[in-house]
């Protein structure tokens, strides 16, 4: 099946005083139609960057210096294959929320307090799209039921609502042109348990009506299990290991995602003691030399601290980059 979005190379830098910090240093992705791929690592691993640079929300001192987002857009049944790298941003401009959405991190705070709900998703549907003012108040209602909301929330206020209701509101807004591709960035932040099952439910029936492929960046691996088709793990501004989601977790194959799925306590099975990671995530500013995960890895030896080791196949989509599955 061919891709609907292909990232090669990608690389995303920030200038600071501690030098140059390398928070996303040569990711290669692929996602496909109307498929869930997850994200996951943990903090300081790139997800966030990463995926703001699929946008180009990237703002200085932060730059990509090297890479490609390719995008396989069909229009009047033609398909298009575009470098969204290359484009000029008036006409990147035309594809976000139209093609590509973002639910950036947090994003239940973005909505400005002063405006009512109903005039803040009129800016963003005629601001990226050519319908009048009319046709945007004319959608929104079923805008509003597609997320289980009710219509009157159009003319409340953000204080007015409960933070799950703030972030569905969120996901209606993305989902307003029904886009092809949606990046979800931690959605559930800051929600107690109860919204977060109501959010996330609510984000994958709507992405599933409209046929839209969902990156979803998340550190919790139990979100991935249960929603993700396809599940890539990030570590120190790489992917280390991507494949199907049953797959990954019933057979991870690198030492950091061995590690971080024996971290997450289960009520099922023997009781066990929990397994940390030992050692602290490293720096963008100083990643270690060879693989970046080597001196916190139980299994390193000497040439994992002297060259890294390159992506192979080790099982049909199954992508992992550890030497103690061959690579050179």
């Amino acid at each position: 099946m061919e891709e609907i979005l292909k990232i090669e190379n990608l690389k995303i830098y920030y200038k600071n005083i501690s030098g140059l910090a390398k928070a996303v240093d040569g990711v290669s992705l692929k996602v496909y139609p109307s498929e869930i791929l997850g994200i996951a690592g943990e903090s300081g691993s790139g997800k966030t960057t990463m995926v703001n640079g699929l946008v180009r929300l990237v703002k200085p001192p932060a730059y990509i210096p090297e890479g490609s987002i390719i995008l396989n857009y069909r229009k009047d049944s033609i398909i298009s294959s575009i470098d969204l790298l290359k484009i000029p941003e008036d006409e990147m401009r035309n594809f976000r929320w139209k093609v590509i959405s973002y639910i950036p991190q947090g994003s239940m705070n973005s909505l400005n307090p002063v405006l009512k709900i109903k005039e803040q998703m009129i800016d963003v549907i005629i601001e990226h799209s050519d319908k009048s003012r009319e046709e945007a108040e004319s959608i929104i209602p079923n805008l509003l039921r597609s997320v289980n909301l009710e219509p009157n929330v159009a003319d409340m206020y953000p204080h007015e609502l409960s933070g799950g209701m703030k972030q569905r509101v969120i996901i209606a807004m993305a989902l307003a042109l029904d886009p092809k591709i949606v990046i979800a960035d931690e959605p559930t932040t800051a929600l107690d348990v109860v919204s977060q099952l109501s959010v996330l439910g609510t984000l994958y029936q709507v992405c599933r009506k409209i046929n839209a492929s969902l990156i979803l960046v998340t550190h919790d691996m139990a979100v991935h299990a249960q929603l993700t088709d396809r599940v890539a793990i990030m570590y120190a501004g790489k992917v280390v290991e991507v494949g199907k989601t049953t797959e990954v977790f019933k057979n991870p194959l690198h030492p950091y995602t061995k590690a971080l799925l024996s971290s997450i306590p289960t009520i099922e099975g023997e009781k066990r003691r929990l397994e940390g990671i030992s050692g602290l995530a490293p720096s963008p500013t100083n990643w270690p030399k060879g693989c970046r995960f080597n001196p916190r890895c139980a299994y390193s030896k000497k040439e994992c601290a002297e060259s890294e080791p390159q992506e192979i196949e080790y099982n049909p989509g199954h992508y992992v980059s550890c030497f103690l599955y061959g690579g050179e």
